[in-house]
């Protein structure tokens, strides 16, 4: 497939050949833990890297590698390795990389289990993880000391949808010789490409909206072969590999991705747009609208903002912001996002549950935060939904 084609082109055809050996048109399911060779000589072929196809499951499989290339090509990258899911990536890539001693630097707004890792368990094996202000550039220069080895952010953040500068963010790692890696889950590689910005290390929860379906847990991490090389290999050594089954979804799901990533952008939009001017919203968090902190850095970087959507409930308690999500009739209460069904979730209660009042307040999750994943439902009955919620 040649890099000139377009999107959704290349989410369709990207990693396949044009005919396959059976010549089914979707990839087969390899079911497979083993695969053997006709001789020693062919063997010998695979072990030189003459032949590149299968030995053993643990180091991957033919539907795994049909999708790392479509990734890898939608990405923008020369690589892509599939995990387990995506905290493994994310586990994959630090511990492949980071050594006792070693510093790592994470803006403060992140996926909590990402954070939970690196403070309770990284820490473990005498890697330090130090926190700054997300955005306050500055302040992660001046983090940098001669034991840092990674500069880590979300773009756009979750829950708050804060958009990192990526050309600031990669420039500071440049400059100190530290590597980048930002978790574009949000984002997707329809809306931004981070290593077009010369971020080192793209990550996708591919459970999200690459696989868009809400039926599989996969992860991915993007880059070029030489940075990647040692990912894949420690991926083969920890077993950290996902199933053909899933990978013969993934792959589907992102043949539709383009679509179904529009149709999200479009939606998103236009409930952020709602729900700026109702009586009972206090405050929306979408990079799409104009008063948004990070608006001007999203509308230079990102071509669509995405269908999550964060908002505060007006003069609301937990409570009171419990019945407006339970009042909600189309989408469902659950974690997650990027799915073809509509998502809606307490932050409080759903992931901060644990958390003392004083950490929700330093991670900025107040009692009437709500979460919500558009789906590829009718944006107007999403707003029709919310709405009698909101006046309930």
């Amino acid at each position: 497939m040649s890099d000139q084609s377009g999107f959704s082109t290349q989410c369709v055809h990207s990693g396949e050949p044009h005919l396959k050996d059976s010549g089914a048109i979707p990839t087969p399911v390899y079911h497979a833990a083993t695969y053997s060779f006709d001789k020693t000589d062919d063997l010998l072929r695979f072990v030189h890297g003459e032949d590149i196809r299968e030995e053993y499951g643990r180091y991957g499989n033919p539907n795994e590698r049909s999708v790392e290339a479509k990734i890898a090509a939608m990405e923008k990258t020369e690589q892509a390795v599939i995990f387990s899911s995506g905290m493994a990536a994310i586990v994959g890539v630090f511990m492949s990389k980071l050594s006792a001693g070693d510093e790592i630097i994470f803006f403060d707004q992140c996926y909590r289990r990402s954070r939970d890792f690196c403070v309770n368990h990284l820490s473990r094996f005498g890697v330090v993880t130090r926190q700054v202000p997300t955005g306050d550039y500055e302040a992660m220069e001046a983090a940098i000391t001669d034991k840092t080895r990674m500069l880590v952010s979300e773009s756009p953040t979750n829950p708050h949808l804060t958009v990192v500068d990526l050309e600031k963010f990669a420039a500071i790692g440049k400059a100190n010789e530290v590597e980048t890696l930002i978790d574009a889950t949000l984002a997707t590689p329809l809306n931004m490409n981070p290593a077009e910005y010369g971020v080192d290390y793209v990550l996708h929860s591919a459970t999200k909206y690459l696989g868009g379906h809400n039926d599989l847990i996969a992860g991915v991490i993007c880059g070029s072969n030489e940075l990647l090389e040692p990912v894949r290999d420690l991926r083969g050594i920890s077993g950290n590999i996902n199933s053909p089954q899933n990978m013969y979804l993934l792959e589907r799901g992102l043949k539709t991705f383009h679509l179904r990533v529009q149709r999200q952008n479009e939606t998103g939009m236009k409930v952020a747009q709602f729900l700026e001017t109702h009586p009972r919203v206090e405050h929306v968090y979408y990079p799409g609208l104009p008063n948004h902190p990070t608006h001007e850095i999203a509308a230079e970087q990102m071509r669509g903002f995405g269908g999550l959507i964060t908002f505060t409930v007006k003069d609301a308690d937990w409570r009171q912001t419990a019945n407006v999500v339970d009042a909600a009739r189309i989408p469902r209460i659950a974690p997650s996002l990027g799915g073809v069904e509509s998502l809606i979730e307490q932050p409080l209660i759903m992931s901060y549950y644990k958390c003392t009042p004083e950490e929700r307040l330093q991670y900025g999750i107040p009692d009437n935060m709500i979460r919500m994943s558009c789906g590829i439902e009718d944006a107007d009955d999403l707003i029709a939904d919310l709405d009698q919620a909101l006046r309930s």
